[in-house]
């Protein structure tokens, strides 16, 4: 099998690229296909022997598409080079992009305020030109209407190009859509216009009037003008994803000193090679992966293995690229170099997680296949019906153009856009920013959530969390202050946040007179004649201090999770000061919330299993995985994708992108970093998992409200065609004329902005924060973890349940079950057919059937969930 890439453009939207999947996959020996719309590529893996590349370009060219292979860079570092070149490439592919569409966009709003000026200010009492005014003047009015509006056509002609060449191909799409709905008007109003030029060619002034107020220039200008707003945003969207891959490339530093001959010079990062000996001091970013031999540091590798402190690196430790040495100067070998390293791989990760993902297909999209074919029958056919039922041309085309204007997919069009947007706005109110349009979506469709441990659940800084003198006479107080004092002369992360913490409770932090910092071990220094040992217990038996005291409290310690320093004066232990990253105070309640909601929660964490099996036990997840590493995190959320769940992945830092891009929803915490933020499809900008739960319920909400917008948008097409093609004009005469089905295509919109604007009452629903009772251990006064709660018993059960046809069947039921006294929440879904309901006391199959029963459907079964 060979595996080749190859560029591919034309694309423009989801079905694009669906339409270009299918035609590979069709070809003879082709095993697998990916098609990226955000890189314009296609990765096809086939057999040689039964299919040719060229076969494959020429299978795309054939339905309308190019295609061309991906040329292959040779020689020593060409990858390195390779991945720069490609995130410039798409970076500027997709700046490009947004560009031109701004430009389109604001060249048809400045065109379309005047043509809205004309065709509606007579009707609103606006003063005219006067030349334009009065029926005499009707024709001109028309003429500058249509003068207006067919820039706006060229200037958007790409949607008539690709819609009208979906539609030969069998494949309509939303520009096929647009093409029709904003055609049909164009068309018309051209029509009109030879009405008009024959009206008063023949002294005949009713036909004038009469045409002069159906034209339809406007609303062909405004269709293409609001679709290509949609446009431009996804075009930001894309430069924003780009920007991750970018930032990602930038993240390992550009040069690396290195031992050559024996003396150190300073190469750029591609330039070093598997073997070389590379120096670095404190402070600086490690470039490649290796091996120490010589020296040691604290390395910070929160970037990468999401660990919250920084590790300590001694001889024949691994280091890892991109990370930051804080303290401490080492030598080591590089092993990985290039595209071996760990941050390419990263890299790697995050562009094969983002191009593999299925496109994600509007619900107006899923009926464009069969609505407009069906709607372009059924004008074809009125018109060729009422031709041979002897009526004349006119009367025919008046009948088929009042099906295609009626028909208009204005409504279809804005039955997600509207209640989107909506949503999003009402979701910014919430500190919750939602980057597109599909993932509120598909936010609803979430049953597992995975969660980053350090900066998500946890604040993701080590805080002092417990201070427990050992000496008779020593006071917490006195035990601070000798503890910042010890510790003041040193750069270590943990002895920072003891210092930082004595400033903070008012303790009066002093220089010490003399100060050792013993690597690996702790600190000694001399502070008011006294000799102080800081450290862990190993450290302060090596200097003939008695730990007995301490030992079992280190233990305890370690069990919580946190990290134990030890504290001696003039020889003997005098105290113990620990030190964690700290549970955020939503944390607990979030969780409970989102178990109520029938979703499960697992954590994803860098940390040791001790850590972890502590903060899982404090905020009652009900899984946790520790030690693992980014390639990890984003396998653990392919593998639950694989068995059928639908994964949102919560995280803050680098290490989480590739498992933020892989997941079907990636959440960011505000407060982690731009890559993470830029790989996530939602961020929290209060850094609060409750906000998690919010955005969940309001895109619920937003689903339903789209499903309904959608029943009441073919409600009024289902009701309008057949009166639009005449069918009730043999028993009474009745006949739609495009300005009516104007009228009701505009009705059905307004129907569907009002129903969207109802989200703007949207409230979240959550579980009280736990209440305990715990006695809380001996401490500082302040930034106290959580006491351990309980997972809650959560009893749920799914029901079966036939007859539902709509949006408003769902509602029935929703609210029949939500009526039964012990059912907390209920959770339907007409599509699948199925109601999951989360019950606070014990009810019998035969109660919540029959609630079902009575609301007018067919429950068939109901079981327990585990």
């Amino acid at each position: 099998m060979k595996n080749e890439k190859f560029e591919i453009s034309g694309m423009t939207c989801a079905s694009c690229q669906a339409n270009v999947t299918r035609c590979v996959q069709k070809q003879p020996g082709v095993q697998q296909v990916n098609v990226s719309l955000l890189a314009n590529q296609m990765q096809v893996s086939y057999d040689e022997t039964k299919v040719s590349a060229q076969q494959l370009m020429q299978a795309v060219q054939a339905i309308g598409y190019g295609a061309s292979p991906v040329d292959q860079q040779e020689g020593a570092g060409a990858e390195h080079t390779g991945f720069q070149q490609e995130w410039q490439r798409r970076a500027a592919h997709t700046d490009s992009d947004m560009q031109a569409m701004k430009s389109r966009l604001v060249s048809s709003v400045v065109l379309l305020v005047p043509l809205m000026y004309l065709s509606m200010g007579g009707m609103m009492g606006l003063p005219l030109p006067g030349f334009l005014s009065g029926m005499q003047n009707h024709l001109l009015m028309a003429l500058t209407q249509f003068l207006i509006t067919l820039p706006i056509v060229l200037i958007n002609k790409h949607f008539f190009v690709n819609g009208l060449r979906s539609l030969a191909k069998r494949a309509p799409n939303m520009d096929s859509l647009v093409a029709i709905g904003a055609g049909a008007s164009l068309l018309y109003g051209i029509y009109a216009l030879y009405r008009m030029a024959y009206g008063l060619g023949h002294g005949d002034d009713a036909i004038v009037h009469q045409f002069a107020h159906a034209l339809y220039f406007e609303s062909s200008a405004t269709v293409l003008t609001l679709v290509t707003v949609g446009k431009y945003l996804e075009a930001r969207s894309k430069s924003k994803t780009s920007d991750a891959l970018r930032k990602l490339v930038d993240l390992a530093p550009k040069t690396a000193t290195v031992l050559r001959g024996g003396e150190p010079i300073t190469i750029p990062s591609e330039q070093v090679v598997a073997g070389d000996i590379v120096l670095i001091k404190p402070g600086e970013s490690i470039p490649v992966d290796g091996v120490l031999t010589e020296g040691n540091g604290f390395v910070d590798q929160s970037a990468i293995t999401g660990e919250s402190l920084p590790v300590e690196k001694v001889v024949g430790d691994t280091v890892i690229s991109a990370t930051i040495n804080r303290n401490g100067s080492f030598r080591f070998r590089a092993s990985r170099v290039g595209e071996d390293t760990t941050l390419a791989q990263i890299i790697r990760l995050v562009d094969d997680a983002g191009n593999s993902k299925a496109p994600i297909a509007r619900l107006a999209d899923k009926v464009s296949g069969v609505f407009v074919p069906v709607v372009i029958v059924i004008a074809v056919v009125c018109f060729a019906a009422w031709l041979l039922a002897g009526q004349g041309f006119e009367f025919a085309l008046n009948c088929a153009v009042s099906v295609l204007v009626i028909s208009c997919p204005c409504a279809l069009g804005l039955a997600t856009p509207v209640a989107i947007m909506v949503g999003t706005g009402k979701a910014a109110e919430y500190g919750i920013l939602i980057k597109s349009a599909a993932c509120l979506e598909n936010l609803h469709t979430i049953d597992t959530i995975a969660l980053d441990k350090t900066g998500t659940i946890t604040e993701g800084q080590p805080t002092v969390t417990d201070i427990l003198p050992l000496a008779p006479n020593m006071t917490e107080r006195a035990l601070l202050e000798l503890a910042a004092a010890a510790e003041e002369g040193s750069e270590h992360p943990l002895a920072a946040a003891v210092v930082a913490y004595a400033r903070q409770s008012g303790v009066r932090v002093a220089r010490p007179e003399q100060f050792e910092m013993v690597a690996g071990r702790g600190v000694r220094a001399v502070w008011q004649g006294k000799t102080l040992l800081a450290g862990n217990l190993a450290f302060l038996q090596e200097q003939g201090i008695d730990t007995a005291a301490a030992r079992q409290m280190q233990t305890d310690l370690a069990k919580q999770g946190k990290t134990p320093l030890v504290f001696a004066c003039d020889g003997q232990a005098v105290g113990v000061v620990a030190v964690a990253d700290t549970v955020r105070a939503t944390s607990v309640q979030a969780i409970r919330t989102l178990q109520s909601m029938g979703i499960h929660t697992v954590m994803l964490t860098g940390d040791n299993e001790l850590t972890a099996e502590a903060i899982r036990s404090q905020v009652g997840i009900s899984e946790a995985i520790s030690g693992v590493m980014p390639a990890d995190k984003e396998a653990c959320v392919r593998r639950l994708q694989q068995q059928g769940h639908r994964v949102a992945m919560v995280g803050d830092g680098i290490n989480d992108a590739p498992a933020l891009v892989r997941a079907d929803i990636g959440i960011a915490i505000g407060g982690g970093t731009d890559i993470a933020m830029d790989s996530a499809d939602v961020i929290l900008m209060k850094s609060s998992l409750m906000d998690v739960v919010t955005a969940l319920q309001l895109s619920k909400a937003v689903v339903r409200n789209i499903h309904m917008d959608l029943f009441w948008a073919f409600f009024y097409n289902v009701l309008g065609i057949p009166l639009a093609a005449g069918v009730l004009y043999p028993l009474c005469g009745l006949l739609l004329s495009p300005m009516i089905g104007s009228a009701a295509m505009s009705l059905s919109s307004v129907c569907v902005v009002t129903n969207a604007l109802r989200l703007r009452w949207f409230q979240p629903k959550q579980i009280a924060p736990p209440q305990t009772t715990a006695k809380a251990p001996q401490r500082a006064p302040a930034a106290q973890p959580l006491a351990p709660a309980p997972a809650p018993q959560i009893i749920q059960k799914e029901l079966k349940i036939q007859g539902m046809m709509c949006g408003h069947c769902q509602q029935h039921v929703q609210d029949a079950l939500q009526a039964v006294d012990g059912v907390s929440a209920a959770d339907v879904d007409w599509e699948k057919g199925t109601a999951r309901v989360t019950l606070s006391k014990k009810l019998t199959e035969e109660t919540l059937m029959g609630a079902v029963d009575a609301a007018g459907y067919t429950p068939l079964s109901c079981m327990d969930l585990e």
